[in-house]
């Protein structure tokens, strides 16, 4: 599980860095549009944020035009919608996915002690019951659902933390490792945190064989040949796509 430790950690940590990045202007998308923005479609589920995106966009555009019938051309929504788009997606898979396993291992609260029994001994069994129920361990279905609070819920669930549950069925296991590796991998993608390789539809043009660019986490992209000549090229002389 130290795998899925590290996504939800990733994810809790890097969050307020969405948050930051949501107002600013971005920096491209990797491969670099232009020269290998085909190779996009080799990257998971690129096409569906690409679309999601550009549906935000036309909303955006249609709104502000309907309010200045004057405006001509594109405009710049106030948001990056891409980065918006991350952190709805994000955070509604983690939430659900709290709620599901909640569902399962979270014991109900100790109910109260029956009006028949001694005012003492009702008197403390009240107050461990009221304490049971206001366990900040137990997950809410109201109040803070966000995605780092549900984050570092399912961490200490993956991590057998204590408290008011019974142990995860591996069936929540795998669903808790499935969903934080696709959330990590959607934030790490979306703050260029994360190395990325994706294989070119383009054959080197020396030797026939197929081509590789490595990029991500800031770094420009390198594109490389994975038959007999290796050629490297980076910067400026990385293949483009015709």
């Amino acid at each position: 599980m130290t795998t899925t430790a590290t996504h939800l950690r990733t994810i809790a940590v890097h969050w307020t860095d969405l948050e930051d990045a949501l107002a600013t202007t971005g920096t491209g998308t990797w491969p670099p549009a232009g020269r290998m923005s085909d190779y996009l479609n080799a990257l998971d589920q690129a096409d569906e944020q690409l679309a999601e995106a550009a549906r935000w966009q036309a909303a955006y555009n249609r709104k502000f035009l309907d309010r200045d019938p004057n405006q001509v051309g594109e405009t710049r929504p106030p948001l990056r919608i891409a980065i918006l788009d991350t952190m709805r997606t994000v955070e509604a898979a983690l939430v659900e996915t709290a709620d599901q396993v909640a569902a399962v291992v979270q014991r109900s609260p100790m109910p109260f002690a029956p009006r028949s029994w001694p005012a003492a001994d009702r008197a403390r069994r009240d107050q461990l019951a009221r304490a049971d129920a206001a366990d900040p361990r137990r997950w809410r279905y109201t109040g803070r659902r966000t995605a780092p609070y549900a984050a570092l819920w399912l961490l200490a669930r993956v991590q057998r933390g204590p408290g008011p549950f019974t142990a995860l069925e591996p069936r929540h296991d795998r669903l808790i490792v499935n969903v934080a590796a696709e959330a990590a991998q959607r934030v790490e993608r979306a703050l260029d945190i994360a190395a990325n390789v994706a294989t070119l539809t383009q054959a080197c043009p020396d030797c026939g064989g197929r081509l590789q660019i490595h990029g991500g986490a800031g770094a420009p992209p390198v594109a490389h040949c994975t038959g007999a000549c290796g050629h490297v090229w980076t910067g400026p002389d990385t293949p483009a796509v015709a």
